[in-house]
């Protein structure tokens, strides 16, 4: 069901369509916070609360505002809020994120399937994920949600609260930093 049909269902039927709205966006909710928190467990706190609280807000709105919602950046703001919410309060990004690649979207297909293949792109993705932990809060959300999540600009304008082209420019310089950061890491692993 795409959103705008279950922002409809969900305007006539809470109760019956907040399950399929589970169903279409909870994998995101999560793959969203494990991206900005690093920890599966705390991801998976931040998701629950913030589908609870989708739930609890879409019960105080009238069937007009239900269906004027564009549900998957209402739902990446909440997602979002609560994860600085929780690193504000002093648990910041971990490193580990395992599974990054098998969480919220399905990996690229393999050019080769032996174990030495699968063990290097699993080593990359872990080596990619350290380094995405390590930006900055205000780089890492809009890279996130713009190359992981996959929202426009205008979406993510909608998100955080910022002006599109200083989010093109966060994406662009946080980019840059992981890229950098990735090519510093490099020499360091050939001398291991």
């Amino acid at each position: 069901m795409d959103d705008p049909t279950l922002a409809d269902a969900l305007a006539h039927d809470l109760d019956a369509a907040f399950e399929p709205l589970v169903r279409a966006h909870a994998g995101r909710c999560f793959a969203i916070a494990l991206r900005v928190l690093g920890d599966p467990r705390d991801a998976e706190e931040v998701a629950q609360d913030a589908l609870v609280r989708a739930y609890r807000a879409l019960a105080g709105y009238e069937s007009a505002r239900i269906r004027d919602l564009r549900l998957r950046p209402w739902l990446a703001t909440i997602v979002v809020n609560l994860c600085r919410n929780r690193i504000r309060r002093g648990r910041a990004p971990t490193t580990p994120l395992d599974g990054l690649a098998e969480v919220g979207r399905e990996p690229a297909a393999p050019t080769e399937h032996g174990p030495v293949a699968v063990a290097e792109r699993a080593a990359e993705r872990e080596q990619l994920a350290a380094l995405l932990a390590t930006l900055p809060e205000r780089y890492r959300v809009p890279v996130v949600l713009r190359h992981v999540d996959d929202l426009s600009y205008a979406e993510l304008a909608e998100v955080l609260g910022r002006p599109e082209g200083t989010l093109k420019a966060q994406v662009h310089r946080g980019i840059a930093m992981l890229r950098a950061a990735a090519a510093e890491a490099e020499p360091e692993e050939v001398m291991a």
